[in-house]
């Protein structure tokens, strides 16, 4: 390592570039749920920059992500006061890594302890409360210190007790949430046939998944969990790591039933050579190495800790299994919002107990950045031991014959202009709403409860209308006839009827559920709100130029030119005349407060209001005529800081926007 940063000065731009990297890399995890990188790749980066700081220690600062014990907050959630820090574990990734572990607890303890070992699952960490038995409070890991109130999701997760098998006074566990291997195929499923991205690994779903801002979408994403660690109690008596575990089983509480109390570091040894790939395969749910602790809970204080981890427990990490095989072919998925998905068609090969034969290959960026071609022998291995990924290409094995990719410049389904907007990697079908290989989700989406809510109009539904020809766009819909819904399957007259009655009453539905229901790229229901109570009707959105759009809240460039885009293509127009024929309606209702005294003023909301919900506070800017937008520019008006205010409040500052706690927002209001 030293070899490549022969003297300070280069340690010092090293450091600095791999700080950057990794607190990129921290965001997107942490606080976006969009990994940017591998475990393995980040861990490494992560090693190299501790590395470097051991050999230069007049180059270690407070502020290093390696002194760092978690990742960000969102601002949605409350915050949540940890009775003890809940620190990361240092990872260890070989038998001399453990060798050396071992060596130091030794030499603190003066004796041979005994481990326990455990499996590491592939989740998110919480902490849960018990009071009197009853769980009171569930929040993220978050910081270590401060984590995030995420109780009416954990409440919906069956495996968790509400109510322990005894009434212990006071109970906080600390366990994983995780999503298991089936859950999360079909979890990716789903949203690969949505064209939506896809979760990198278990840990990213249920990361993902957890820190849903509406508990029922937690809810339909089937998590699970396991408890380890008691991290504070009253009533309770345990000397041990293992007693614990026994303990905490016999209450009630989700414990791995994997768990050895191991007499020394041999004995740990000898477990983890029993770890194969097939046995490791073989598991529900997935886990990414073993948990390594010191049994006897009086050496845990002993020992203690760094800043970011106790020195009383390693993880040990299992090396990601590869394979190699040779790409066949390209083949080219349209998802809802029209984005190409290429994937690679490989020679089927086991790995990690399951045989593959498909990888996904992201974006056009990513084949050119790997050279990947057809014909290459590559390799391969399982992000997170699920997703099949290209690690690899070995170019020692070609023979001259292969060929490199070529995005289509028509559509592979219905033949409309490929496109790619600059400065984005996907490329996409312009047919929009008249594209087969788009229809399906889109008249799904169309139909969705945030959409125009057509009760009944699920998606073996729309499946069946769509095999049987009865419609072709989701225009088609509001000219379905009782006589056609009843040639179809599971259809009698009353079902007919309420699906028919449905249509008609969706026609009334907001301009804002329509924008939103027609699935234009980046337009969600906020922005779609946004775009509705400005215009007024589809036709002025329709002929609006990119300085009018980008003039207003939370419309930039991309929103803009998404907008236009959709409204340029021939086809979409079509389908728009088809509904504006059958009676959906094209315009807005008149916004309350379209005359108050916050009219034209960009407000946005950060931290916790005393006495009022944020969407409370939401609504009385928007009936008194203001506007709320999501994020911080130059455009804002005022920023209304409650408690804990977060990164909204220092952009705020930044860009001398003016900042009122809620008392001045009622007094604005009161004018």
């Amino acid at each position: 390592m030293m070899a490549s940063v022969p003297d300070l000065v280069k340690a010092r731009e090293r450091i600095k570039e791999l700080r950057q990297r990794i607190e990129e890399h921290n965001y997107h995890y942490y606080v976006l749920d969009q990994p940017l990188i591998s475990d393995r790749e980040y861990d490494a980066l992560m090693q190299e920059l501790i590395s470097l700081e051991k050999a230069y220690p007049q180059l270690l600062t407070a502020d290093s992500p390696s002194q760092r014990v978690g990742g960000g907050l969102r601002e949605q959630f409350k915050t949540v006061q940890h009775p003890q820090p809940l620190l990361s574990l240092n990872d260890v990734f070989n038998e001399g890594d453990l060798r050396d572990f071992d060596r130091r607890v030794r030499a603190i303890t003066g004796r041979t302890v005994a481990y326990v070992v455990e499996p590491k699952i592939d989740g998110l960490s919480v902490a849960l409360t018990y009071s009197d038995g009853v769980f009171t409070l569930g929040a993220t890991r978050g910081d270590g210190r401060v984590g995030e109130d995420v109780t009416a999701n954990l409440r919906t997760i069956p495996i968790l007790p509400l109510r322990l098998k005894e009434a212990v006074p006071y109970l906080v566990v600390r366990g994983e949430v995780y999503m298991a291997k089936n859950a999360f195929a079909r979890l990716n499923a789903e949203r690969e046939q949505a064209g939506e991205p896809l979760f990198a690994n278990p840990r990213n779903a249920a990361a993902g998944s957890l820190r849903q801002l509406d508990p029922a979408i937690t809810a339909s994403r089937k998590l699970s969990l396991f408890v380890y660690q008691i991290i504070a109690a009253t009533g309770l008596k345990v000397d041990s790591q293992y007693g614990a575990l026994e303990l905490m089983a016999k209450l009630g509480l989700p414990v791995n039933p994997y768990r050895v109390l191991a007499p020394d570091l041999d004995a740990v040894l000898t477990e983890i050579r029993a770890w194969s790939p097939q046995r490791r395969a073989a598991l529900p749910y997935e886990i990414d190495g073993l948990v390594i602790k010191v049994n006897d809970l009086a050496l845990h204080s002993v020992l203690g800790a760094t800043s970011k981890a106790p020195r009383w427990a390693a993880a040990y990490k299992f090396p990601a299994e590869q394979a190699t095989s040779r790409v066949e072919g390209f083949i080219l998925r349209v998802g809802r919002t029209g984005t190409l998905t290429p994937t690679a068609v490989l020679t089927p090969v086991r790995l990690a107990g399951t045989t593959v034969s498909r990888a996904s290959l992201h974006n056009e960026d990513y084949i050119r950045a790997k050279d990947i071609r057809l014909g290459d022998t590559v390799v391969i291995q399982k992000a997170g031991d699920i997703i099949p990924e290209v690690v690899e290409v070995l170019p020692e094995k070609r023979s001259g014959e292969e060929e490199p990719f070529v995005m289509p410049k028509q559509c592979p389904v219905c033949g409309a202009a490929v496109v790619r907007t600059p400065g984005e990697a996907a490329y996409r079908c312009s047919g929009g709403l008249a594209c087969p290989g788009q229809v399906m989700e889109s008249i799904t989406h169309f139909a969705s409860r945030g959409a125009m809510d057509i009760m009944g109009l699920g998606p073996a539904i729309v499946s069946q209308l769509l095999e049987a020809g009865l419609i072709k766009d989701v225009a088609d819909l509001y000219y379905l006839k009782e006589k056609d819904l009843l040639k179809l399957e599971r259809f009698g007259p009353q079902s007919a009827k309420n699906l028919l009655e449905a249509l008609a009453a969706s026609k009334d539905r907001p301009l804002e559920s329509l924008l939103y229901a027609l699935g234009i790229r980046h337009v969600g229901a906020r922005v779609a709100q946004i775009l509705a109570r400005h215009f007024g009707s589809l036709e002025r959105l329709a002929a609006a130029g990119e300085e009018e759009l980008t003039a207003l809240p939370d419309i930039g460039p991309r929103i803009a030119a998404s907008v236009q885009e959709f409204f340029a293509e021939p086809r979409n127009r079509a389908v728009i005349d088809k509904l504006k024929e059958a009676g959906v309606r094209m315009t807005a209702e008149a916004a309350p407060g379209e005359t108050g005294p916050l009219k034209g003023k960009t407000f946005v909301i950060t931290g916790t209001l005393p006495g009022l919900s944020r969407q409370e506070a939401e609504t009385l800017i928007q009936q008194a005529g203001g506007r709320v937008s999501s994020s911080v520019s130059r455009k804002t008006d005022y920023v209304v800081a409650g408690e804990k205010p977060g990164s909204k409040y220092v952009r705020a500052r930044e860009l001398g926007v003016t900042i009122i706690d809620a008392a001045e927002l009622r007094r604005l209001l009161q004018q």
